[in-house]
């Protein structure tokens, strides 16, 4: 740890993990665990890995120079030229480094350490712990810039949008590292894509003495201004100049809140002060970081762009990135591709009085991401229950000028304003059914599961949350490897609902029936102001508790069963089959309810037919109109009598989608003789 190299034998490209060395370390580094469930981790064959480069400053020095790292697991040492700089401990906020005092002009070498387990950087530092990780994989996983500037100069800037009145509040941190400056500040607006100049501002001059900083706080109205959204991300930039200093930082004009109940009303969402139901799945980056198929992936511009993609492809318009933050390239596809954020802080399990150092942490999270558009609610840990996620979270709120709500996992929530993360797993019980699952909402019992397993299968939210918005945004329980074997948490359940010598396709085929349908119920209940599925980037190991979707994660191809039945479930007008019994009786009457819901604010009417079927051949067909007011709900039910002659049928439901594409919910149903 103390000591740096004489010999640097290895290349690696940064951003990236040390596992992409050229040529790899032996043993590899991020050894798997020989215990999930600790909190320790040590590498048994080294204690710290030391990266260097060099490069030129040819130019005259500049009055300020900073060297950024964005990310580095676990925590960065910094030397330039031989000088130590500094340290910076978290793992997943920014450090800065000031380097001026050690850089020179001509060649200059920089060396960072960072440490090799997740013991380098001590006890109440967050290390990104998760039940499910076995291989904790270190290295500079984000991107190291070298700032240089005259001064006064930015230290920070905050846009708060304002869609009411159309412009935004900005507040620049401005610091004077050289004599006394007597300065304006101009501020332009521009859109992203044109570049054409929307609005501008020049400040009176403002005075700073050596060493000092002050606020810069100005309104810039944007009388034309575009919102951005899911289904319009439209973006500007923001360029702040101080004569000595530039700084640039792309904005959407975005507002986004939690309404609590009221009036016999569930707590609802609103973007840009209209309802808005959240649709979409979960991104487990840290999981990915251990997958045999991540390699360099997550730093490819094209991968992460189409990623972002297959989200939309899905008919969804929001993320959680859930115990481990991506690079900051991934926020900018969210911005670009219109996607909602629930940015998740990795932090997962108890231990002892880390507050402060939380409250730290979030205030440099809450910095490096405030201007994005499609970060919208910050949330404090996951599945945790704690009181010091709520204490740090309780420090910071007020940083945030957009005032976005917070999510505090399993801890207390302090603000009616805020919302709360539901996980129900029904059928983590092998012997659960569709007509239980969701016609039966009681508490299950969890004594039979493994301590980490019982956290995964929470229950009904508790009784204090009072009238909070609910986001459902872990379910199902129905995870299958990307080869079709089940995963641990799911090998009784397929053995219990298809048998011991099922098929691959099989456990495809019905995984994702199960999970479209209830998907379909959550959404078709109206009483959550969110659903995202679990989860659509993870691993997929012959040891794994759960997994993602993909048949090809490095082509992005979706697992065709998952794309044919979720997607549909997730449609912005969308409907579900009302009637999930096994098993019918030949020739006995039958209503079946179909539901249809509509997510957008344009009303929608249109027409919904019901069919059955016996395997290819139609048995049975019927239709019935539909009229949906904007974010309505409508039920009609068909009549039939099933079939005279006992066998497998399909029921099936379609309209047309708002795309034009039919949307379908199916059920199947065996009907046998009285």
């Amino acid at each position: 740890m103390d000591k740096v190299p004489k010999i640097f034998a290895r290349k690696i490209s940064v951003p990236g993990l040390v596992s992409l060395a050229v040529p790899p370390f032996d043993p590899e580094p991020g050894p798997p665990v020989t215990n999930r469930l600790s909190r320790a981790g040590k590498d048994p064959a080294r204690d710290a890995f030391w990266y260097r480069r060099t490069f030129r400053t040819d130019s005259e020095l500049p009055e300020i120079a900073i060297l950024k790292i964005q990310k580095a697991a676990f925590g960065a040492r910094v030397f330039l030229n031989g000088t130590l700089v500094g340290d910076h401990l978290p793992s997943f906020t920014p450090g800065y480094f000031d380097v001026r005092p050690a850089i020179k002009p001509g060649e200059n070498e920089l060396i960072i350490r960072v440490g090799a387990d997740r013991d380098a950087v001590g006890t109440n530092v967050p290390t990104g712990f998760d039940f499910e990780k076995q291989r904790y994989i270190p290295g500079i996983f984000d991107s190291v810039e070298l700032i240089f500037s005259g001064t006064p100069h930015f230290t920070q800037l905050q846009i708060a949008p304002d869609v009411t009145n159309k412009s935004i509040r900005v507040e620049a941190r401005l610091s004077n590292g050289g004599e006394l400056a007597n300065v304006p500040i101009t501020f332009v607006v521009r859109e992203t894509k044109s570049n054409r100049i929307v609005a501008q501002l020049k400040t009176a001059p403002i005075s700073l003495e050596r060493g000092s900083e002050t606020n810069v706080d100005v309104n810039i109205s944007i009388p034309q201004g575009h919102l951005w959204s899911p289904e319009d991300p439209f973006l500007y930039r923001l360029e702040a100049d101080s004569g000595g200093d530039s700084y640039q930082s792309r904005f959407g004009l975005r507002e986004f809140r939690f309404e609590p109940a009221k009036n016999g009303q569930p707590g609802r969402a609103f973007l840009n002060g209209k309802p808005y139901f959240l649709r979409g799945s979960n991104f487990a980056f840290n999981r990915f970081l251990e997958d045999n198929q991540c390699r360099d992936l997550p730093w490819q511009a094209y991968w992460v762009k189409l990623l972002h993609q297959r989200v939309k492809e899905m008919h969804w318009n929001s993320l959680r990135y859930t115990i481990g933050f991506p690079p900051e390239a991934w926020y900018d596809a969210a911005d670009e591709q219109g996607i909602l954020i629930q940015d998740e802080f990795p932090f997962w399990g108890t231990a002892g009085n880390i507050a402060p150092e939380l409250a730290r942490e979030y205030t440099d999270w809450m910095r490096e991401r405030w201007n994005h558009p499609s970060v919208v609610i910050w949330d404090a840990q996951n599945e945790t229950v704690t009181q010091e996620t709520g204490k740090a979270l309780d420090q910071v709120r007020k940083l945030d000028l957009s005032n976005r709500p917070w999510d505090n996992g399993w801890g207390i929530q302090t603000n009616a304003f805020d919302c709360y993360e539901w996980h129900q797993y029904h059928f983590y019980d092998p012997k659960m059914r569709l007509s239980k699952a969701i016609t039966n909402q009681n508490e299950l019992p969890s004594d039979r599961l493994e301590p980490f397993e019982k956290q995964l299968a929470q229950r009904d939210p508790p009784a204090n949350l009072g009238d909070k918005a609910i986001i459902l945004n872990e379910y199902g329980w129905l995870w299958v490897n990307r080869d079709g074997s089940p995963t641990t948490l799911t090998r009784d359940l397929y053995s219990q609902l298809l048998g011991t010598n099922t098929t691959p396709a099989a456990r495809f085929k019905t995984s994702a029936r199960l999970l479209a349908a209830e998907t379909e119920y959550w959404r078709c209940r109206r009483n959550l102001a969110g659903v995202l599925e679990f989860c659509s980037l993870g691993y997929s190991r012959p040891d794994g508790q759960t997994s993602d979707h993909w048949s090809d994660v490095k082509k992005l191809i979706w697992q065709p069963d998952f794309y044919q039945y979720v997607r549909d479930a997730f449609a912005p007008v969308g409907l579900m089959v009302d009637y999930c019994a096994e098993r019918g009786t030949t020739g006995e009457p039958v209503i079946i309810p179909v539901i249809v819901i509509n997510d957008l604010e344009k009303k929608w009417q249109g027409t919904v037919t019901l069919k059955l079927f016996r395997g290819s051949q139609e048995q049975f067909r019927a239709e019935r109109p539909f009229a949906l007011d904007s974010y309505g709900k409508q039920t009609r039910s068909f009549s039939l009598n099933w079939p005279s002659q006992p066998r497998a049928y399909r029921i099936e439901a379609q309209l047309t989608g708002t795309d034009g594409e039919p949307v379908r919910s199916v059920r199947d149903i065996e009907i046998s003789r009285p």
